[in-house]
């Protein structure tokens, strides 16, 4: 018989198979004809012979030969031994089917009860079970049994064979998702091949995964020009990189056009260029088309009313084979879509939540599972109160899901929420992967006409305090600028205790600052540790041509949050305030008293200066340095720095008037006053350094704000913007308070600009001052599309010693130190920088107090590490 006549059986993917025959049957040399044939792997194999060997020592223990009380024992033990064998396999049998893996078991299997209980733990395990029969006629099983090493004896196969014939009758009942009876004599003529998992798919050349339509038909079709995909002269809608588009289901229901979407995704699914999900209306849909009693209701019944003004314009006959092509696509769609690269799982499309263990899985549980999500009980109107399943998500896969309508895509625990409400008047969204990028159209109308619109009920829910347990073993939050940012637990659990109990409201603490890190090098100028020809070294090999060097103030970092009026703030910050001022670390800058009339003096200035309504904005949020140095540092330097430099004076002085006295006296020690004298000239140094950045102040008077950033107002942030025009702008909100103090700054464009600037620098420092922060020309900045760093702080010579300690520019210590490390500061930079970025948007974008927190919380979990503080 040539291979095309062959009888085809294709073995499942995973789960089971359950062979089925007596001894001499010819179950193992099967399996071994299979692994030969590279079918199956010797590891997909597990056999009782196998098994009691591994715990009983032996494979078939004879007594037939023996004594009726020998034969007795023997025939007990051999069965305690077997029934630990089944015991120990049961156990390895499980584990493969928690790990979706393909298992053949080679045992007899002639007992209903014991083929029931692998058919019960396959249907808990969730994987297929199939049993695979071989028909062998009892002369053959004597004959072949006359043959073995170790003969089951002619009674045991005739009882054996009596066995098989009765559960011929019965094996089509007992549950298997498919049984298969093969003659000994066919065996030869068939085919063995294995089945792909249907649910698992390659990513391609990239897929565009797409939120929940509802009908929104037109939408679709701009979503689908934005993501750059064109009908063809079918009607068939291909891209020129060849992507294909995914839904997560609910493509119909609620909104105006469910026919025209559902009848486009089957279109292109079946023609194998697209895939869509499985979906609760897309079920009830598929029930109804079915002819089943299903109760319409929740936008369903504006499909069925669709069907019938489609039977009313072109026919009955046409009505009945449009519902009969989507009874069949609906019914047939997949609980979940996995998506690989490289062989390795990378990303799980589903419609409402999948737990880690049903990951390419399929069984009636786990279709309602997708379908619907988890929910824990009813409301007082009877809607259900959804768990949230992704906080229990461990495995890695990317997760993109729909179902729970959020005004913006949610992105918790290494899963998207891509349904923002298309159908209530929100967003269409996509989702583009591997780009792990954003694309959005905004819905002409709210469609819906339901009483309940679940985006506004998120914007009143906005404030509900974040559920910490989603962040307390470690999390991932994605971001626009960098990609995806994880915090590991350790860190995240310090970052959650310094919220608990010392910050600001997390209403208001809706930006953290990035770390800074100073030049990649260390200066090739043997007199400096730091030098700006490292920094706009470094900024010029990531191709910036222009950049800004600003004066770095002596104070300390501080965010100021400033509303137009107390009532502003209730929609960004769920109460009335003027606003919040806290320090880089989230704790409030100032005693509550004095940060009243700070924020008062503040807003009095601008609203005088007519800024709110020349910029039309309700807030201003800015990224500034206060001074004087003591305002936050007052214990730091009484008890680190003015301490040390006073006993240092003291204690040098004093050994260098030994020393001349000793020298007076003709003793040889010139070449160690020569060294003290360096060293107190270091401690000299030292106390000057920090004093210059103290000063007394008296409520407002003495008070300097120095912004540097200006983030964002409500109606946009200002991430696109230039250093330029940030420094540009600090100047105008100096020119309205005399609280705000502008920044000198200098452009650097080529050799003499930049020798400009360093000499400038040079100047600048010798005179006391802490340094320079240098940026390159754009607020974010990317080189072959990679973040660089965001800014560059070179420190000065006389401010370093307050960092490194007053001998540090000793030959030998400078050394030491011009081995330092600064990588991991980077990295941390650029990092804090992202969530930095993207915490603003959301806030600016109004959303939930828990989308803006994890930003917050990771940059704060980030410097939990330990990171040289010297840096």
């Amino acid at each position: 018989m040539s291979e095309q006549d062959k009888r085809v059986i294709r073995l499942p993917h995973a789960g089971i198979v359950l062979l089925v025959g007596p001894s001499n049957s010819g179950k193992t040399t099967l399996l071994d004809t299979l692994i030969a044939a590279g079918t199956i792997k010797q590891t997909e194999v597990v056999s009782s012979d196998q098994f009691r060997m591994l715990v009983g020592d032996v494979e078939f223990m004879d007594w037939t030969s023996r004594s009726k009380l020998e034969s007795d024992i023997i025939n007990k033990q051999y069965q305690h031994i077997s029934a630990k064998a089944f015991e120990a396999m049961e156990g390895i049998i499980t584990m493969r089917c928690r790990l979706d893996k393909l298992t053949l078991i080679d045992a007899t299997h002639l007992y209903e009860e014991d083929r029931k209980r692998y058919v019960e733990l396959a249907r808990k395990q969730h994987v297929p079970i199939v049993a695979l029969v071989l028909d062998t006629p009892e002369e053959e099983l004597l004959r072949r049994d006359g043959k073995r090493e170790f003969p089951r004896g002619k009674q045991r196969v005739k009882k054996q064979a009596h066995l098989f014939k009765r559960s011929l009758r019965s094996l089509r009942l007992e549950g298997f998702d498919a049984s298969y009876v093969v003659k000994a004599a066919q065996l030869m003529d068939i085919a063995f091949e294995r089945k792909a998992n249907p649910l698992v798919h390659e990513v391609g050349q990239g897929i565009d995964i797409i939120g929940d339509v509802h009908g929104c038909f037109q939408e679709q079709l701009e979503l689908l020009d934005k993501l750059g995909y064109t009908p063809d002269e079918a009607g068939f809608y291909r891209h020129p990189e060849g992507r294909l588009p995914v839904s997560v289901g609910d493509v119909m229901s609620r909104g105006p056009e469910s026919l025209a979407a559902m009848e486009w995704w089957r279109k292109h699914v079946e023609a194998g260029l697209a895939y869509m999900t499985d979906s609760n209306h897309g079920w009830k849909i598929a029930r109804f088309l079915d002819g089943r009693q299903v109760e319409l209701s929740h936008g369903d019944e504006k499909t069925a009313a669709e069907l019938e003004h489609y039977e009313r314009q072109y026919g009955e006959e046409a009505a009945r084979m449009l519902i009969e092509r989507l009874r069949v696509f609906l019914l047939q769609a997949p609980p979940q879509l996995v998506f690989c690269r490289n062989g390795v799982r990378q990303l799980v499309v589903v419609h409402a939540g999948i737990r880690d263990s049903y990951i390419g899985k399929q069984s009636a549980k786990i279709q309602d599972y997708c379908r619907y999500g988890e929910s824990d009980g009813t409301d007082a109107q009877g809607r259900p109160l959804r768990k949230e399943w992704y906080n229990d998500h461990e495995s890695g896969e990317l997760i993109v899901w729909g179902h729970d309508p959020r005004v913006e895509p949610t992105i918790m625990n290494q899963t998207i929420n891509i349904d923002q409400g298309a159908v209530f008047g929100g967003h269409l969204t996509a989702y583009r992967y591997p780009e792990k990028q954003f694309v959005q159209v905004k819905a002409h109308a709210n469609y819906a006409g339901e009483g309940r619109n679940p985006l506004l009920e998120e914007q009143l829910n906005r404030f509900k305090q974040p559920n910490l347990r989603k962040y307390i073993e470690g999390y991932s939050v994605l971001t626009s600028s960098y990609g995806d940012v994880a915090v590991r637990g350790e860190f995240v659990k310090a970052a959650i205790d310094t919220v608990s109990h010392y910050t600001v409201p997390l209403e208001e603490l809706v930006y953290i600052p990035p770390t800074m890190s100073p030049p990649p090098k260390t200066a090739e100028d043997e007199r400096f540790l730091e030098h700006p020809a490292e920094a706009f070294a470094y900024y010029r090999s990531q191709g910036v041509e222009k950049m800004l060097m600003e004066k770095k103030h002596m104070g300390s970092r501080a965010i100021v949050l400033l509303f137009r009026n107390e009532a502003a703030a209730v929609p960004y910050v769920g109460r009335e305030t003027l606003g919040v001022i806290y320090t880089r670390t989230g704790r409030a800058f100032f005693q509550p008293m004095l940060e009243e009339q700070v924020l008062r003096k503040l807003n009095g200035d601008l609203a005088k200066a007519n800024y709110f309504d020349r910029y039309g904005t309700d807030l201003v949020l800015l990224d500034t340095e206060i001074v004087p140095w003591n305002l936050k540092a007052r214990e730091l330097i009484a008890s680190q720095y003015a301490h040390v430099a006073e006993v240092a004076l003291m204690d040098r002085r004093a050994k260098l008037a030994k020393l001349l006295e000793a020298k007076s006296i003709g003793k040889a020690v010139q070449h160690w006053i020569d060294e003290l004298e360096i060293k107190l000239g270091n401690a000299e140094t030292f106390e000057q350094a920090f004093q210059q950045y103290c000063w007394d102040t008296n409520g407002l008077e003495g008070i300097r704000i120095a912004p540097f950033h200006t983030l964002a107002h409500s109606t946009a942030s200002f991430q696109s913007e230039k250093h330029s025009w940030h420094m540009e702008h600090a100047r105008e909100l100096a020119a309205c308070s005399e609280l705000f103090m502008e920044t000198e700054c200098k452009v650097v464009t080529d050799e003499a600009s930049e020798l400009e600037a360093i000499r400038w620098w040079e100047e600048m420092t010798e005179q006391g001052h802490e340094g320079a922060v240098i940026k390159p020309e754009y607020f974010v900045a990317r080189h072959k599309g990679r973040l660089i760093q965001p800014a560059i702080k070179v420190r000065g010579r006389k401010y370093l010693h307050i960092i490194y300690g007053m001998d540090y520019l000793l030959p030998e210590n400078l050394q030491r130190l011009k081995q330092r490390k600064t990588s991991k500061k980077e990295r941390y930079a650029l990092k804090e920088f992202a969530l930095g970025l993207e915490s603003v948007e959301r806030f600016i974008r109004k959303e939930s107090v828990e989308r803006i927190h994890e930003c917050v919380l990771a940059a704060l979990s980030m410097e939990s590490d330990s990171v040289d503080p010297r840096l």
